[in-house]
């Protein structure tokens, strides 16, 4: 039996492949403990926002806006606004609107010990100026109005160690033009790390930009090539150049995972940049 081969044309349906994007996180198992489970039984209903394409997706509702009076009806006042991008634990964006109840602040976090681990310590304290969205930060941005926020946080993103997942670091042209449209006039964005290759992957993507100014005061060094893990060590014989860092920001509180970095002897790189 001989198998007639089919002609090819482009009126036969042919596959269609839409690229997926790159995330810059790997979704892993969500299992609660006991404690965290009952955090999130008593709390989501008051902090977490139900702003999800569906259930179990971490994708933005293609009708969600976050604009002036999403933040009145659900904040119930026109605070400025300051959005937390990966709250880890919770421990920054809690203690910080514990700190600040004339701000009102947002936590984006997808994994589901980190939000319960918020819903805690947000519970505990009956903070009424802080809300959580378990959603993708990128989808988040590009859903706020233009001048929403007044910063952005993000405290050690994850740094994507290997050369060839670089590409899934969050901060990215793609997201600093997203939170730019988003921030206020005079609004910044901070960041810190306590990675050395991945300060210098800041720098190349903010520092060039026109639309915003990098307030650092301070000068650092940095090797001006990438390394990877495991060829790190080959850093401190590469050529180095000087960069413009900001002064720790004293609005970030002492994390576990900061006290974690410093005990292993990193140096902790903060970064301030203000839109223009």
């Amino acid at each position: 039996m001989v198998r007639r081969q089919q002609p090819v044309s482009d009126e036969i349906d042919q596959p269609h492949y839409t690229p997926r994007p790159v995330l810059s996180f790997v979704r892993r198992s969500g299992r609660l403990d006991a404690r965290l489970q009952r955090a999130w039984d008593n709390f989501a209903g008051t902090y977490l926002l139900d702003i999800n394409a569906g259930e179990g997706s971490l994708n933005v509702r293609p009708d969600f806006t976050l604009d002036k009076d999403y933040v009145r009806n659900t904040w119930g006042n026109d605070n400025p606004l300051i959005v937390e991008v990966g709250t880890g634990q919770g421990e920054n964006i809690v203690a910080a609107a514990a700190a600040h109840p004339d701000m009102n602040f947002l936590a984006l976090e997808v994994y589901d010990p980190g939000v319960a681990h918020t819903l805690l310590l947000a519970g505990k304290q009956n903070l009424a100026n802080i809300r959580i969205a378990q959603v993708n930060a990128p989808e988040l941005f590009a859903a706020a109005a233009d001048g929403v926020i007044k910063e952005a946080w993000t405290f050690f993103p994850d740094p994507w160690p290997k050369m060839k997942h670089h590409k899934r670091r969050i901060v990215q042209p793609e997201l600093a033009a997203q939170i730019h449209r988003a921030l206020q006039t005079g609004g910044a964005w901070r960041i810190a790390t306590d990675i050395e290759d991945y300060a210098l992957h800041v720098h190349e993507v903010m520092d060039a930009r026109e639309d915003f100014t990098n307030a650092g005061t301070i000068t650092v060094s940095l090797p001006t090539e990438h390394v990877g893990k495991g060829n790190a060590e080959l850093a401190n014989d590469m050529p180095h150049a000087d960069f413009t860092e900001s002064e720790r920001f004293d609005g970030r509180v002492l994390t576990n995972f900061e006290k974690k970095g410093l005990a292993a002897g990193r140096v902790i790189h903060d970064f301030t940049y203000v839109t223009r």
